[in-house]
């Protein structure tokens, strides 16, 4: 007897567990989404957002947003989202942002970049396209934005900077869901003071005797970051490409002479011409990942690394 309402309390007990995960995955998935580009922007959203919406990264985790094209089912699902918010110059988005209005005309489109110093380089050539065309909404680019070239996407790489993200996130935040207003303004002070934190133990240890004032990085993904702490980001890339051997040896030679220590190589890039440079030169490479969802955790490894251990 004993043993028989054992096994029907071990069944009630699994039971309730059963529809309780039932019940939070039926509350997850009737929750609205927004679709962003990419993790890092995941990462604000979901700070300012909360629980109120299901984020989603359309560019994946080990993805390069210069080159990623969406699969079918992401396009299928892209249409139940409430908005999308983009980055802003990124390559995903400069080749498929026509096509996900197409695909999605109802959705409201949000660009985070919008209030940033951009910085233009050579080695980044986007699409534009002519403000008359039908999916240059107001929401998405003004006339300026639409016809700029050469810009570079990497915004999220500067503290200064993700604040006016975290800015251009709840006033979309605001527009699309008004009636949580005032929540999303209380979690937007808490991240920006959370920015500003991360931004002054990076002022402090840049700031440091022994603090490396250059580096060097495969892809130029530390624009912005550089140009926020006064450092001198050196690119292995040139134009986008592989550097040819005279090059090379040019980045060699400015290796010694700025006293490089540290090279940074991204998971998405081959880390051959790294090596070599590092073997010639005597300097340490470094795997970063500036795409992670962690972004405060990135960007204070990012400054820990250019920081001479004693």
């Amino acid at each position: 007897m004993k043993r028989t309402f054992l096994y029907i309390l071990a069944a009630l007990l699994a039971a309730s567990c059963k529809n309780s995960n039932v019940q939070n995955n039926k509350s997850e998935s009737d929750k609205p989404v927004i679709t962003v580009t990419i993790e890092p922007l995941r990462y604000f959203t979901e700070a300012i957002a909360g629980d109120n919406f299901n984020v989603i990264s359309m560019v994946p985790k080990g993805s390069s947003p210069e080159t990623y094209d969406p699969t079918p089912q992401q396009l299928v699902d892209l249409a139940k989202s409430k908005a999308y918010f983009r980055i802003g110059y990124i390559g995903f988005e400069q080749t498929w942002m026509d096509k996900l209005t197409d695909n999605a005309p109802h959705l409201q489109f949000f660009d985070t970049s919008r209030g940033i110093d951009l910085i233009y380089d050579s080695s980044h050539a986007h699409h534009h396209h002519d403000a008359d065309e039908p999916h240059a909404h107001d929401s998405i680019q003004d006339d300026e934005h639409q016809h700029l070239l050469g810009v570079e996407p990497h915004i999220w790489s500067s503290a200064y900077n993700a604040q006016i993200i975290a800015g251009n996130i709840v006033n979309a935040l605001c527009a699309i869901d008004k009636s949580n207003e005032e929540v999303y303004m209380e979690r937007y002070k808490s991240l920006c003071n959370q920015i500003e934190h991360t931004d002054s133990l990076i002022c402090h240890m840049l700031s440091t005797p022994n603090a490396d004032r250059a580096f060097m990085i495969y892809h130029p993904a530390l624009s912005y970051f550089a140009r926020d702490y006064g450092l001198h980001q050196i690119s292995i890339e040139e134009n986008g490409k592989e550097p040819s051997p005279s090059h090379l040896k040019s980045l060699i030679d400015t290796c010694k002479k700025e006293k490089v220590r540290v090279i940074f190589v991204q998971p998405e890039f081959d880390r051959r011409n790294a090596e070599i440079i590092a073997k010639q030169t005597g300097t340490k490479v470094i795997p970063i990942n500036p795409l992670s969802y962690d972004w405060e955790e990135e960007i204070l490894n990012i400054a820990r690394e250019l920081v001479v251990k004693n």
